[in-house]
């Protein structure tokens, strides 16, 4: 799958980010290649999105059929239309009434209720009831012929369906049995005595309206208005409808609903597989180069370079991943690279006293005078020494990584960790004929450190300065604190420091020492208190000090070096 470059890309998806054939391992590119959307059913993330947006989706859709809106706003629709039927009818009888003349429903006297009731066009599933004052049924439009209903152009109903949306129908009808709240109104069978039941509230001057189901479970509807003469109740006209209209409207409602779930299914499976191919894919190539380079490891193989795909373009969690990696595969790499140098290093600085003691041996062998022998026994001694000081630094600074990472930083008062050191070693350089000055503030400076690892900094910067001065010269450790860093300053009257050695001093087993001190130090200090100050957060720098500093060229009048922590 080849990736697409583009300038001005704020957003990379699926695997458009940029890998060159040279940098990508050979095995990720097959598995690229052979892998395509059908793909991702074998990824579990991917299957893990997909479900969720479904499960989202269907609950979504189930809920809306559940609480059902468009059904109760229909009922309430039916209801008003039928009590304005029904008082609508009541208003025909009324209009038909004498005024004056006495009224009778059953003889027929002022009104002839079954013509009346038969001239009424009532629609498919209404029937209509006619009782009189005493609440007697004096006819009903049951059996009744009824005209055939005119078809108004505009309002036919498409009721056509399709397989989908009569399988999803009868699965939603099967749940809503099993699921589906319990109906608080009455089951009734018969329409008359719907009808029979509200007679007598209409009698007392009031509308009444009944919802109720028949044994189908199909919505039925009741209502009973008063006929009036001269405001006397004289008659009361019921209307009962057992179409099961409001279930066929319900049912186009939810047939709509459920041809929308579909479309929004097909869409979420869809947008779900882009989605997972922008994340499932990328961290499967991610995995993939991580697993390259430890099977190869594991086989002890000599690989090539361990390669992380570079998504450091997308704007997201997976470009920050990828950069964490990248960078921690680059810092894993130069550590390995370190360790080999440090490894060669430490080879090269054993080799020199081991030929030493082997050339002193020889020689020994040979010797046939006592104070050659005893001469190149001190040679041995020194070589022996040495080695075991040279073993200890060693040891010392391989485990100076881990042993930092270990440790719980704590905050001290670094003056008076400063004012114990000069006091200690103040005495050795006096000792010496070196004069010692501690130019330190008199208000606490409190750093948040390792105390024991940053006295060792300055118990080697303390006593290299001491070992370069002789009889007369001066050393001086001072300290200032600016703008959120302390500095402190190391600084003898010695011989200076040349100038090619500044960049040097600081390396591993470097050592630019007086001819006297030969093979008494390690090298390792300088490198060891760099570690240690910069895993603090902190610098150190040396630099000689000059008459002016205009004239680079002149004299030293001795070393400075200089430490900057955070505060």
């Amino acid at each position: 799958m080849g990736g697409r470059t583009s300038d001005r890309a704020d957003v990379v998806l699926g695997e458009d980010w940029v890998g060159p054939e040279g940098v990508v391992d050979s095995e990720l590119r097959e598995g690229r290649e052979r892998r395509g959307i059908i793909s991702l059913n074998r990824s579990p993330l991917a299957r893990k999105i997909i479900t969720f947006n479904l499960m989202a989706m269907v609950v979504l859709v189930a809920g809306v059929l559940y609480l059902n809106p468009f059904r109760n706003s229909l009922v309430l629709q039916r209801e008003a239309g039928l009590v304005a039927e029904a008082q609508l009818i009541a208003d025909v009888f009324e209009a038909q009434l004498d005024t004056a003349g006495p009224v009778n429903f059953v003889t027929g006297d002022g009104i002839d209720v079954v013509a009346t009731t038969g001239g009424i066009e009532l629609p498919e599933g209404v029937e209509l009831f006619i009782y009189d004052a005493t609440g007697q049924l004096v006819t009903s439009s049951v059996g009744m012929a009824r005209p055939e209903q005119e078809l108004i152009s505009g309002l036919q109903r498409d009721n056509r369906s399709t397989i989908i949306t009569d399988i999803l129908n009868r699965v939603w009808d099967t749940i809503e049995a099993l699921l589906g709240p319990g109906d608080s109104h009455d089951v009734t069978r018969h329409p008359e005595k719907l009808a029979a039941g509200l007679v007598d509230a209409a009698l007392a001057g009031a509308t009444q309206a009944h919802t109720g189901k028949d044994e189908l479970g199909d919505a039925t509807f009741t209502v009973a208005t008063p006929i009036r003469q001269n405001g006397s109740v004289v008659g009361v006209a019921a209307v009962t409808s057992f179409a099961g209209e409001i279930n066929q409207l319900v049912r186009v409602e939810r047939e709509q609903v459920l041809q929308m779930f579909v479309v929004a299914i097909i869409v979420s499976v869809g947008l779900s597989l882009v989605l997972a191919s922008t994340i499932a894919n990328p961290l499967s190539d991610l995995a993939a180069a991580a697993e390259i380079g430890r099977d190869k490891n594991a086989r002890k193989i000599s690989p090539n370079r361990v390669r992380i795909p570079d998504l450091t373009a997308r704007p997201d969690e997976i470009g920050r991943l990828s950069g964490a990696m990248r960078g921690m595969v680059s810092a894993l790499y130069e550590r390995i690279e370190a360790n080999e140098q440090f490894a060669a290093d430490v080879a090269h600085e054993i080799k020199n006293p081991l030929a030493s003691l082997r050339s002193a041996v020889g020689t020994l062998r040979v010797a046939k005078r006592e104070d050659q022998r005893d001469k190149l026994l001190d040679v041995i001694d020194h070589d022996v020494r040495r080695l075991d000081r040279l073993v200890s630094d060693i040891s010392n600074a391989s485990r100076l990584d881990s042993e930092l990472v270990k440790e719980e930083e704590e905050a001290f008062n670094l003056l008076k960790m400063l004012t114990n050191l000069s006091d200690y070693l103040g005495q050795e350089a006096r000792s010496k004929g070196v004069e010692f000055i501690a130019d330190l503030p008199a208000e606490p400076i409190t750093i948040t450190g390792l105390e024991a690892r940053l006295a060792q900094v300055f118990v080697n910067l303390i006593t290299n300065a001491i070992s370069f001065c002789t009889e007369g010269d001066a050393v001086r450790i001072w300290a200032r604190q600016r703008e959120g860093r302390v500095l402190v300053v190391v600084e003898d009257t010695g011989p200076g420091i040349p100038d090619q050695a500044l960049t040097k001093i600081f390396k591993r087993f470097y050592s630019e020492r007086p001819p006297g001190q030969f093979g008494e130090h390690s090298g390792l200090g300088l490198a060891i208190s760099k570690q240690i100050v910069e895993a603090h957060g902190g610098v150190i720098w040396a630099e000689n000090i000059r008459p002016t500093d205009a004239d680079i060229t002149s004299e030293p009048l001795g070393a400075r070096f200089v430490v900057g922590l955070p505060v």
